[in-house]
């Protein structure tokens, strides 16, 4: 049987715990979750064991990037099926902490970045998320102090801006990303899509299907346009309503015009039913 991971939920508790774990100078990565583990997360732990020397992994929910509307409340909270899954892989450490010890009374200060948080992709129908995000994983970065910090592709503008902070504040942590975990027909894993009805589980891998279809295309020559409109008409037949479909530079997410403009990443973001799914892939 697997040794249970070392679990923290106060910061006293934290330091005295990677004190421990560095006593051999050992490499640390951390792997940011809000929970609900799913195969996609467990690829990125596989992943950090691979890089480094100790592993810990955080699961904490983070109220500063929802926005009044959304599920909040309802995000899914599997904490006894998170740390199973957690012990098998043989992590070290679970950085469990609770929003008063994340956002103690007076809290007044936010990490805001630019670049690729201003891409014009989620910010543009979640622009409160971002500025939540880098907060939360800048307090992750300066409490854990990882030499590696690993996130999904799936979130991929997410990705490119905690990348640009990390390189911009010289936090001195390397942010790695790595490859999507899908479902046998293509679906990216995610914690919402429990949330999906059978029917609309069904519909849901269009969305994949319609990247693919829109990369093939490109890579053979298609312009842009054509086949981003294409894309986006056999998702919206799918049942789907489509935030955007659109090409950028896979670095920079700045526009592009043409395949020479790239190297090229196509995301995606649309609902079915209740739940809004994303995606990506590269040309």
């Amino acid at each position: 049987m697997s040794r249970p991971p070392v679990i923290v939920r106060t910061l006293p508790a934290l330091r005295r715990a990677l004190d421990i774990l560095r006593t051999r100078n050992a490499s640390l990565a951390l792997v940011p979750t809000m929970g609900a583990l799913h195969d996609g997360h467990v690829s990125l732990v596989r992943q950090a064991k691979r890089r480094a020397g100790k592993v810990a992994v955080s699961i904490f929910v983070n109220p500063a990037q929802f926005a009044p509307n959304e599920d909040f409340a309802a995000y899914p909270r599997t904490w006894k099926a998170d740390l199973a899954r957690l012990t098998e892989e043989k992590v070290d450490l679970i950085w469990n902490p609770d929003a008063k010890t994340m956002y103690p009374a007076g809290f007044a200060s936010k990490i805001l970045t630019e670049g690729p948080a201003l891409a014009g992709l989620e910010d543009r129908f979640r622009p409160h998320f971002f500025g939540g995000v880098t907060t939360v994983v800048g307090k992750l970065f300066a409490q854990v102090r990882p030499d590696l910090a690993l996130f999904g592709e799936k979130d991929f503008q997410q990705l490119r801006v905690v990348a640009r902070m990390a390189r911009d504040l010289d936090l001195g942590v390397k942010v790695m990303g790595v490859q999507i975990v899908r479902e046998r027909d293509g679906l990216a894993m995610s914690s919402r899509n429990r949330y999906l009805s059978p029917e609309h589980r069904a519909s849901a891998p269009a969305l994949y299907r319609a990247l693919k279809e829109a990369a093939k295309r490109i890579r053979a020559g298609d312009k842009l346009a054509p086949a981003l409109a294409e894309g986006a008409a056999s998702i919206t037949a799918a049942g789907f309503k489509l935030d955007y479909l659109e090409a950028r530079h896979a670095e920079t997410l700045a526009p592009i015009a043409a395949r020479k403009d790239g190297p090229i990443r196509l995301l995606v973001a649309a609902t079915i039913g209740t739940t809004r799914l994303i995606d990506n892939v590269a040309v």
